[in-house]
């Protein structure tokens, strides 16, 4: 057990990252485009060695070559339609707002199941509902007020859109790859696949004449060895110590709530982000407690 919490809660604090250099991205002009393009962009050949020495890289490039349409298709959900819209909304608000309202993607996990056939599990309706109290009331005040209501409302809804993007493009590619290919190669395939969005996207920056500068360039590989490579490495590496316990594994799986904290107290104190006000701090910890629920329910489950 105290294991798993230190390897979650470390996890976290470098997840946590992800939210606040995006925001210093923004706040020092660089383009949302760039700080989405590069993280995947600089983490392609970090995936590719971390596989290589293993001597994994085949049966990578032989699943994407059985099934080219559908790896790219979903990579492109999953990772370019997650990402991208999470990137921009950073610039409508402070970092702790876009973590915040990135636990979202709890309420959306929970209504994609019939997709593959399963049920939506009611007793995870209560942390739905507990998790969307807490979003309202963290934007309650932008949109009552009509300040910034309408930068409130499209931060909401590019992180709904990442929020959907996210689940249901990796929980495709995990029924496409099935026991083939491990995590780390199923993330390397979908990386590689999903580079033409990103170039694509790439392209738009470049015609725009916006190019990313050396600082911007920092940050986003900051972004890539942290989030990427230490902060998910240390995530599988709890998740899977608990495994065959469902209770410590919501234990494991509940210790992403430390993200909020710490990009709060990171965003605040590096950044100088505005406090949350009482409400929203209310908010906050309303969302705390319906992630909290969902690992429970969770466990019940199992």
């Amino acid at each position: 057990m105290k294991r798993i919490l230190t390897l979650g809660i470390i996890s976290s604090f470098f997840f946590a990252f992800t939210f606040i250099l995006n925001r210093s991205m923004n706040l020092s002009g660089g383009y949302w485009i760039w700080s989405a393009s590069l993280r995947y962009l600089f983490s392609l050949p970090i995936l590719l060695v971390l596989v290589g020495v293993q001597g994994k890289l085949k049966p990578v490039f032989a699943a994407i070559q059985k099934a080219p349409g559908a790896w790219l298709l979903w990579s492109t959900v999953g990772f370019g339609l997650f990402y991208a819209p999470l990137t921009w909304a950073s610039d409508f608000g402070p970092s702790w707002l876009t973590v915040s309202l990135w636990q979202l993607t709890i309420v959306a996990g929970v209504f994609l199941n019939p997709l593959w056939g399963k049920k939506v599990p009611l007793n995870s309706l209560g942390a739905v509902l507990v998790i969307l109290a807490g979003v309202f009331l963290i934007q309650s005040e932008s949109i009552l007020s009509g300040e910034a209501g309408g930068e409130a409302l499209i931060c909401v809804g590019l992180i709904a859109v990442a929020a959907v993007a996210y689940p249901l493009g990796n929980r495709k590619m995990m029924t496409l790859c099935g026991e083939e290919l491990d995590t780390p190669q199923r993330v390397l395939g979908m990386t590689i696949c999903s580079v033409p969005f990103w170039l694509v996207l790439s392209a738009v920056a470049v015609g725009q004449n916006r190019l990313p500068d050396g600082n911007q360039l920092f940050q986003a590989f900051l972004v890539c060895l942290f989030s990427a490579v230490i902060a998910t490495l240390l995530f599988f590496q709890a998740t899977n110590l608990a495994k065959s316990d469902p209770r410590l594994l919501s234990v494991a799986e509940g210790t992403i709530a430390g993200e909020i904290v710490f990009t709060l107290i990171g965003g605040v104190v590096l950044l100088k982000d505005p406090l949350p006000s009482a409400v929203q701090f209310v908010g906050i910890a309303v969302i705390i407690a319906g992630m909290l629920l969902n690992c429970r329910a969770a466990a019940r489950r199992a």
